[in-house]
């Protein structure tokens, strides 16, 4: 397992999140890894805790996708997530979802923070799993969420046989037109939540 912890020791942290990736990106012609997915026993105590020394704060949110494939089958699941940015990287907490043990599998017995995926911005999320399927990188799960007026469309990949990491395809839209979530939003309203007590907006 690779742990959060690991990659903050790194002098250039930005650049220690890209090594991960290096390989990928050269081979499918992305420019850079925009988030890092962190699974965690409880997104709260997570996010506290990372306050605690100096993250986010986060937005946190609770909610079921509007779809889940997995492994070419539909699944129903509701989970919660929280998002941040550090350096320039997107930190998303991922805590075990109900109906799919696809986050479970991650979790570090010592409740250690662990990496899990790294997520590309894209556009055209099917096209880039198309590609991706082409080079040998089966689809594991394909989904979409929405929380007006944005949409999200994801795929994760096969881990990675070199270091089993999982590589992600994002695309977020509003209006129909592709976006990355702006880092001041997401600590705004993550403030909000803080400020009111309420850790977890409902989508």
């Amino acid at each position: 397992m690779l742990y959060f912890d690991d990659l903050l020791q790194a002098d250039d942290f930005p650049r220690a999140v890209n090594d991960l990736a290096d390989d990928f990106m050269k081979e499918h012609g992305l420019e850079k890894v925009h988030q890092l997915g962190l699974v965690v026993p409880d997104v709260e105590k997570a996010a506290e805790k990372l306050e605690d020394q100096g993250f986010g704060p986060f937005f946190i949110a609770t909610g079921a996708p509007v779809f889940w494939k997995e492994k070419g089958g539909n699944r129903e699941i509701s989970g919660k997530l929280g998002l941040a940015y550090h350096e320039g990287i997107e930190l998303e907490l991922l805590e075990p979802v109900k109906g799919s043990d696809f986050y479970t599998r991650s979790l570090d017995p010592d409740g250690q923070i662990v990496v899990q995926h790294l997520g590309f911005l894209v556009k055209g999320v099917d096209d880039w799993a198309d590609k991706a399927i082409n080079a040998g990188m089966p689809v594991w799960v394909r989904g979409q969420l929405k929380a007006w007026p944005s949409t999200t469309d994801f795929a994760y990949l096969e881990p990675m046989e070199e270091n089993g990491l999982i590589m992600e395809f994002i695309n977020w839209r509003v209006m129909g037109i592709s976006f990355s979530p702006p880092p001041k939003l997401l600590k705004t309203v993550g403030r909000i939540e803080k400020w009111t007590g309420k850790r977890s907006i409902a989508l």
